[in-house]
């Protein structure tokens, strides 16, 4: 092949990528400030200079575009870090707080995710099977972290790990929405440290106290 045959087929997919991406940018926008139901794709083709059609020759349909911006929205999580792939033990409460420290300057990001999975659960939505799976990925991830920081000579109960589990998610979560709410008033990274701290401490000690019934 040519060096100018070569140009012609490298420039176009080029230039289908950084197409794609910008629709992605604009979707995660749209659908952050107005939802999957009323996002649409005529405001996210405007966005980009293009037409529904140009859009849905991308994606396809507006679902397949929804699950396109979801994996969009997660690889920027992890695209600082080497293997693009969250890490492993202790470092994992760690890369959960640096994220959070990273959501504070992305909030239209964060909005996104919340107002996206709060939807998922309601019928028929399209990406409800894709938070699912999230959920119960991070679920897993956490657990397996879990146990091995914790302390081998008087283990928690499975209960403290699965409660712990569920709560860094809850923490993760809740914070974001009181900080979208309230951004002046919570301090998402720091409070997100403070509340992930207290529940490895209390889950790998294997003494968690009941202080409440």
């Amino acid at each position: 092949m040519t060096q100018s045959a070569a140009s012609r087929v490298t420039k176009p997919r080029e230039e289908t990528l950084r197409k794609r991406e910008e629709i992605l940018s604009a979707g995660l926008e749209v659908f952050g400030n107005r939802g999957y139901k009323n996002g649409s794709l005529a405001e996210i083709a405007e966005q980009v200079g293009m037409t529904h059609a140009g859009v849905l020759h991308h994606f396809g349909s507006k679902d397949q575009l929804l699950l396109e911006v979801l994996l969009y929205r997660d690889r920027t999580d992890v695209e600082h870090i080497e293997g693009q792939h969250i890490p492993d033990n202790l470092e994992l409460f760690n890369h959960l707080i640096a994220t959070a420290r990273k959501n504070e300057g992305r909030p239209g990001i964060v909005q996104a995710f919340a107002v996206l999975s709060a939807e998922s659960v309601t019928d028929n939505h399209p990406a409800k099977a894709f938070f699912a799976n999230r959920y119960a990925n991070l679920r897993d991830e956490i657990r397996v972290a879990l146990n091995a920081v914790c302390d081998k000579d008087d283990p928690p109960t499975d209960d403290a790990i699965e409660f712990a589990t569920c709560g860094v998610i809850a923490v993760m979560d809740g914070l974001q929405i009181q900080w979208l709410l309230a951004p002046d008033v919570v301090k998402l990274a720091d409070s997100s440290a403070w509340a992930i701290n207290a529940l490895l401490s209390s889950a790998i000690s294997g003494h968690t106290r009941r202080i409440l019934t």
